[in-house]
């Protein structure tokens, strides 16, 4: 868990036997990824929250013999991917991109879809392209034609456009055919990334 210019480590805590109550395990915090305490629930994640508040209150002394080992500064961990992403959902939830978009492959007259301005378009993603911050993006390679060439030819993407989004990682799982109303779906969301969406504008057209 970040704190300030620290993370703290939960996994070190919970074989201490810090992190008290109904999930909180050694097992779930040693994971690899997020998931399975993720898939705990929000109350789980809420009590997890409210524990380590406690630990962090100034008076409280259960941290102190652990607290050197338990603290480590930021700049001296290497940042992972913190859930493994096995699906991903795109939203189209700017008017404005929506219609830039649409212009550059149906032109100006019929930028903007009919139905965007009544339900919320979304699309699916390559789960497996996303990575950490700081990962070397490779530019990618596909199949493009100019209006004055005679055939498509292969090569690298010259139109890589990008966006700075907001993602939301679900944590609790529902079932196929399952509906959640947006009242529900509070309980659902984990948490939220800024997440950086790249396309390859040239070969998608």
């Amino acid at each position: 868990m970040a704190i300030g210019d620290y993370v703290l480590d939960l996994a070190l805590l919970a074989k201490e036997g810090l992190l008290k109550g109904p999930g909180m395990d050694a097992a779930v915090f040693s994971d690899r990824y997020l998931n399975n305490f993720m898939a705990l629930g929000k109350p789980v994640w809420q009590a997890v929250r409210h524990r380590i508040g406690e630990l962090l209150t100034e008076g409280n002394t259960e941290l102190k013999a652990y607290k050197e080992e338990a603290l480590v500064p930021r700049d001296s961990v290497e940042m992972l991917m913190p859930v493994h992403v096995g699906n991903y959902t795109d939203f189209y939830s700017s008017e404005e991109h929506a219609t830039n978009v649409g212009k550059m492959f149906r032109g100006p007259e019929n930028a903007l879809m009919p139905n965007w301005k009544h339900l919320p378009v979304a699309y699916h993603g390559r789960a497996s392209s996303i990575v950490v911050s700081g990962t070397d993006i490779i530019r990618p390679k596909g199949q493009t034609k100019a209006p004055d060439a005679p055939a498509p030819s292969f090569g690298p993407s010259k139109r890589m456009d990008f966006e700075l989004e907001v993602a939301f990682v679900i944590g609790k799982s529902t079932q196929m055919g399952e509906r959640i109303s947006t009242d529900e779906a509070e309980d659902h969301i984990f948490g939220f990334v800024l997440f950086n969406d790249w396309s390859a504008r040239d070969i998608q057209a």
